[in-house]
């Protein structure tokens, strides 16, 4: 057992991929997502942890895999991530090692909350429970179906802005509710709008576009502007996408009738910041993906991606395949 692999594991893993990853490697299992208080190794820490722990494989999901990690004797690393930015994949490639990603981890979570968002806003649920908790349920001399009264959602159109995992997730979820569903995403054939002629045609615009500089801000004062009367705008994917003051101005207008927001700029929103005072908008601190299935799939891709590698293949989660040639 002298030339076992040995993986240092701070993500959260479990399921039928950590079983696998017991297969093929000791474990030291130390997530991030387990510590209080928080931790999240720098690089440096990173490197003085691997080489205590004398591990040659690497899985993270939010410590940073830069300079110094890619200096210790890796034969694999693994990011929990569909996108793997917190690892410096340029330099790993330089040196020789593969870095494993896991696309789609979280579609079914992120789809979730998005339906979550907009049957909240839509029917006023967090207002309505606030009226309950402070005995307000005829609040200023008025009865609950006085003050929310909604559209069902069902014969309502939903346009999906990008059609990738989380958004094919999502799609289906939206007809389940009986809504008419469209999208678009210049990547994807099957979705067929404009983005001008969905916003225009949509009671729901709901995001779920990759950040890019081809997609930071794309929707902004004009895109408000051609929604619908009373169109609800709903992010569950990044604050990045859309103008936040452009928004908060459609918002006041009367424009848009309510939103439903699952991140912001920096991870943060002041209390004071007027999307707070808005009883028509949803905010919740970027929970999309904070599913203990999440964690299954991401374990299960990484740990699946892993086995094919050792055992002399090209897995499909490869970020950096060129280096297998």
């Amino acid at each position: 057992m002298a030339d076992r692999h040995k993986a240092l594991v701070t993500a959260p893993f479990r399921g039928e991929g950590l079983e696998t990853l017991r297969g093929l490697a000791e474990v030291v299992l130390d997530p991030w997502i387990d510590q209080e208080p928080l931790r999240m190794y720098k690089s440096e820490q990173l490197a003085e942890r691997i080489a205590a722990e004398g591990a040659d494989i690497l899985i993270v999901e939010s410590d940073s895999v830069k300079g110094p990690v890619l200096d210790q004797p890796l034969i694999a690393i693994g990011s929990c991530r569909g996108d793997p930015n917190n690892v410096d994949v340029e330099a790993a490639t330089a040196r020789g090692i593969p870095v494993l990603r896991a696309p789609g981890r979280n579609a079914d979570a992120v789809a979730e909350m998005t339906i979550a968002l907009l049957l909240a806003v839509n029917r006023g649920i967090v207002q309505g429970d606030k009226d309950v908790r402070e005995n307000e349920t005829y609040r200023n001399g008025t009865i609950p179906y006085q003050r929310y009264r909604a559209w069902q959602l069902a014969g309502r159109t939903a346009g999906i802005v990008g059609l990738g995992a989380v958004g094919r997730a999502t799609k289906w979820r939206f007809e389940g509710l009986g809504m008419k569903v469209i999208a678009y995403d210049p990547y994807n054939s099957e979705a067929t709008h404009s983005l001008d002629d969905l916003l225009a045609e949509a009671d729901v615009v709901s995001m779920h576009a990759m950040v890019t500089p081809e997609t930071t801000g794309m929707i902004g004062a004009e895109q408000f502007a051609k929604m619908k009367d009373g169109a609800v705008f709903v992010n569950s994917a990044r604050a990045m996408l859309h103008d936040t003051d452009a928004l908060v101005a459609a918002l006041q207008s009367g424009h848009l009738g309510g939103a439903g927001l699952d991140h912001f700029i920096g991870e943060h929103l002041p209390p004071d910041h007027p999307l707070c005072a808005m009883t028509n908008v949803v905010l919740t601190p970027h929970i999309g993906g904070a599913t203990y299935d999440t964690e299954a799939n991401h374990s299960k891709l990484i740990a699946d991606g892993l086995a094919t590698l050792l055992g002399g293949g090209k897995p499909d989660n490869l970020v950096n395949p060129e280096i297998l040639a």
